[in-house]
C-alpha cells in the first residue's frame, strides 16, 4: 500500500470515529450547559444578601483618598441606621508610628471561662445567627499539648477543671501571614503596626485565605450575619468591627478601632484571671516586651515559619 493510500485510510477511519452531531443531541447539549449556569447562578439570584451596584465598583481601600473614604463611611452610617434603627460611627484609626501590637498569654493562669470569647463577639459585632467566634478556648488534659484531641465546645461545668489546662487561640497576626500569600485579589494585608486586616468589600469570598491559615482563625460568612439591632456595638471601625456580609471573610484585628486610640482589646479587658496581656512590641519598657524578655514564652506552630506575634506562656 502506498503512502497516499495510507493516509487516505487513516482519515476514512477518523471520519467513522468522529461523533456526528445532530440537532437534538446540540440541543441536549446546550440544555444541560443552561442548567448547570442556573445551579450556578442561584445562590447569587436567591441571595439573602445582594451588593449594591456602588459596592461592585468601589476602589481597594488602598487607593481611597480621605473624600471618598468619608463618603463610603457616611453612606454605611446610613445604611446601618436603616437596617437596624442605630445611629453607628464609622472610624478607621491609623496605625501608630513605632508601634508592633503583640499579645502575650499566661497558660498558667486561663480558667477556660471563655469570657473572651463571648467579649470578643459583643465587641466585633460578630453574627448571632450564625454564631460567629473569633477566639477557640482549647481544652486540653495537663502535661499534653495536643491540638487534634482538643476540645473548645466543652460545657461550661467543665472550666476552670484542675486536670486540664485552656489555651484560647485567634489569629496570631503573623509577621509572615500565608493566609495574605494566597488572597488572589489583595482583599487582606498586614499593616504597619502588624495587624492583618481585611477589606470587606474587595474579598470575593474564595476562602483560600481560610485554608492557608494553620490556625484556624478566619471566618466566613455562608449566610447573611445576623446581630439584634439591641446588641449592635455602635462605636465601629472600617477595618474591624463594622457589619459584614454575606460571602465574605473576616477576623480577629486585634480590636483596632480601640487598640490605636490607646485601648486595650475587648478579650484582655474581660479577663478576670489578668492570663492576657498586650502592648507594643518596639517598646523595651511595655509590659508585653518585658515578659517576652524574662519569661520562657512560645509560639504556636513554630514549625510552619510563620512568626506570630501572640506569645504563650506557662508563669504563674
Amino acid at each position: 500500500m502506498s503512502t497516499e493510500e495510507q493516509k487516505n485510510l487513516k482519515l476514512e477511519n477518523e471520519d467513522q470515529q468522529q461523533p456526528v452531531i445532530s440537532r437534538r443531541y446540540f440541543l441536549a447539549g446546550a440544555a444541560c450547559v443552561s442548567a448547570a449556569t442556573a445551579v450556578s447562578l442561584s445562590p447569587l439570584l436567591n441571595a439573602e444578601e445582594v451588593p449594591s451596584g456602588d459596592d461592585f465598583i468601589q476602589k481597594h481601600y488602598k487607593e481611597l483618598n480621605a473624600e471618598e473614604k468619608k463618603e463610603i463611611f457616611a453612606k454605611l452610617e446610613a445604611r446601618i441606621d436603616k437596617q437596624y434603627g442605630v445611629s453607628s460611627t464609622i472610624s478607621d484609626p491609623p496605625p501608630i508610628d513605632g508601634v508592633e501590637f503583640a499579645y502575650v498569654l499566661n497558660l498558667g493562669r486561663c480558667i477556660g471561662c471563655r469570657k473572651c470569647v463571648y467579649a470578643c463577639m459583643e465587641e466585633n459585632n460578630q453574627s448571632r445567627s450564625p454564631q460567629k467566634q473569633y477566639i477557640r478556648v482549647l481544652k486540653m488534659k495537663q502535661g499534653t499539648i495536643n491540638l487534634e484531641t482538643s476540645s473548645h465546645d466543652y460545657p461550661e461545668k467543665e472550666a476552670s477543671s484542675e486536670d486540664f489546662f485552656y489555651m484560647p487561640v485567634a489569629c496570631q497576626q503573623c509577621r509572615e501571614p500565608k493566609c495574605i500569600e494566597v488572597c488572589p485579589v489583595k482583599a487582606t494585608w498586614k499593616e504597619k503596626d502588624g495587624i492583618v486586616v481585611v477589606d470587606y468589600n474587595w474579598c470575593i469570598g474564595c476562602r483560600y485565605c481560610e485554608a492557608a491559615c494553620p490556625y484556624h482563625a478566619r471566618r466566613f460568612n455562608f449566610a447573611k450575619p445576623q446581630i439584634p439591632a439591641e446588641d449592635l456595638n455602635p462605636d465601629m471601625g472600617y477595618l474591624s468591627n463594622r457589619p459584614r456580609y454575606m460571602g465574605v471573610m473576616e477576623k480577629c484585628t486585634f480590636c483596632l478601632h480601640k487598640t490605636r486610640r490607646g485601648e486595650y482589646p475587648a478579650c484582655m479587658e474581660v479577663c478576670p484571671t489578668g492570663s492576657r496581656k498586650f502592648g507594643n512590641l518596639r517598646d523595651p519598657e511595655s509590659e508585653v516586651r518585658k515578659i517576652i524578655e524574662q519569661e520562657r514564652v512560645f509560639v504556636l506552630k513554630q514549625e510552619v515559619g510563620t512568626l506570630p506575634k501572640f506569645y504563650y506562656t506557662f508563669a504563674k
